[in-house]
């Protein structure tokens, strides 16, 4: 009964509505962003970001911009590219993944949009951390005024941000169970005490972690996958074709697969799509706002960077996986990261499974540890510039970590639904914020475009944009 609860209102959340939210928002933004962030700007965006992964970035803030981008990828590049397309293929079909990439390419925006946020209302705390920072309550307070809302806001993701991990568990705990039956307990175990390690060296070990990992860990994955593409060469565009055909009609059950309706596939692709890439979630906001940039719409440019590897690669490697094996059909009953293991063992045999298992504790590490950063910018929000928030901080880890560790063993299908709701509660207050800041945006994107960039084009040195100030302790920068 619990779970048919969650998904009614997983349902209702995810229905027509939000659908059209989501897509439309994209939509919009993108027309108003003159296609910069889909298709416009692609050279500039892939020159501003993984072009200069290695550079030294200009500006002021905590950490490269390339660093900033690994610990929002961290976020990204994880269950929802494994076990989320699993899901959203066994449960809307092949069609699913259309609409993931439809999904992403509008939401490409939408994460410019946020990034452009945190970076504009970000603030710089010196007495507790010495760090800049930012993230939905900073925005409430900062940018609208609303300082009870800010607080109930960061409260609430600080009490409910560790329970989206348990969906990162539930993966890590089965990936490793299918591929070296390793027992849950043990590996669970593992998890959390090097991931405590981790995040108790605070951002700049954070940072340092994922820059190094997470391109690593992607790259190995997308090479299993184009694997299975070039075993299966001949297959490959019929493998499309049906993608796109059940994008648009009814796909008749077969085998083990039940069967799914074009409202289906629409439902749990752009569902799934936004939880992968995050697009519209507000994590953008946190991720990025430490990050040093001489503009905050350059940095934006990662808005496209990691939606593109998030979605546009990595999941498209997965849902072609699980369509050339034709696990999705074969095996009924099998769901989220472990039916992307299956996948990868009928390809590969054994070492499939290890391969994956690897890959996929890999990936979760590096999420349960990127989402930490996110929900402790909201106890840094709650308790403030103090030497309290650093006791605070403390005790958050330790909590961050319970649910991770102690409900790995809950059905996929419950924690995709809490999932869904948490992410469909974040995704109304980002757009929100997005709709009542965007004369502010839009003015930063054409200060960026018409301003600064033909000043540097033409050999000058462009006076920094400059916002004011918040308040006497937390100072816009």
């Amino acid at each position: 009964m619990f779970l048919e609860i969650l998904n009614a209102i997983s349902n209702f959340l995810w229905g027509t509505p939000m659908t059209v939210a989501v897509v439309g928002t994209g939509l919009y933004l993108s027309i108003r962003f003159g296609f910069r962030y889909n298709f416009r700007k692609i050279g500039f965006n892939f020159k501003n970001t993984f072009g200069k992964m290695f550079k030294k970035d200009e500006g002021t803030g905590t950490v490269s911009g390339f660093a900033a981008a690994c610990t929002a990828m961290a976020n990204t590049i994880g269950v929802g590219n494994i076990g989320g397309v699993a899901t959203a293929i066994v449960s809307g079909g092949p069609g699913a993944v259309f609409w993931m990439w439809v999904t992403a390419l509008l939401g490409m925006s939408t994460k410019a949009c946020e990034i452009i946020l945190g970076q504009r209302y970000r603030v710089k705390y010196s007495e507790s951390i010495d760090e800049y920072l930012c993230d939905r309550s900073f925005v409430m307070k900062n940018a609208l005024g609303w300082k009870k809302g800010a607080m109930v806001l960061g409260v609430a993701c600080c009490l409910l941000g560790p329970w989206t991990c348990c969906v990162q568990t539930e993966s890590f705990t089965g990936a490793l169970q299918e591929g070296f039956g390793i027992d849950p307990l043990v590996s669970v175990s593992v998890l959390g005490i090097t991931c405590f390690i981790t995040i108790a060296g605070g951002l700049k070990r954070i940072s340092a972690i994922m820059e190094k990992v997470v391109p690593f860990m992607a790259l190995l994955y997308v090479a299993g996958g184009l694997g299975i593409m070039l075993m299966n060469l001949s297959a490959v565009p019929a493998a499309f074709a049906l993608i796109f055909k059940s994008a648009f009609t009814p796909m008749a059950g077969i085998g083990g697969f039940a069967g799914a309706t074009v409202r289906d596939a629409i439902r749990y692709g752009v569902a799934r799509g936004m939880y992968s890439n995050d697009a519209g979630t507000g994590y953008g906001i946190v991720a990025h706002a430490s990050a040093k940039t001489d503009h905050p719409v350059r940095q934006a440019s990662w808005g496209w960077g990691e939606v593109f590897l998030d979605t546009i690669v990595v999941c498209s490697v997965t849902a072609l996986s699980l369509i050339l094996t034709n696990v999705y059909v074969d095996y009924p009953g099998v769901d989220s990261a472990q039916l992307t293991t299956v996948a990868f063992k009928v390809a590969y045999g054994k070492f499939g499974g290890w391969f994956m298992a690897v890959a996929l504790a890999f990936l979760v590490w590096t999420t349960i540890i990127g989402m930490y950063y996110s929900c402790e910018k909201s106890v840094n929000y709650v308790f403030g510039d103090t030497r309290l928030n650093r006791k605070a901080t403390w005790v958050y880890m330790v909590y961050y970590m319970l649910p991770c560790v102690l409900f790995y063993n809950i059905e996929a299908d419950s924690l995709w639904a809490m999932t869904d709701i948490l992410s469909a509660i974040y995704i109304i207050i980002t757009l929100i914020f997005i709709y009542s800041k965007q004369k502010e945006i839009f003015r930063l994107v054409r200060d960026f475009w018409e301003r600064f960039i033909p000043a540097q084009e033409r050999g000058e040195e462009p006076e920094p944009v400059v916002y004011g100030t918040v308040d006497e302790k937390a100072k816009e920068i």
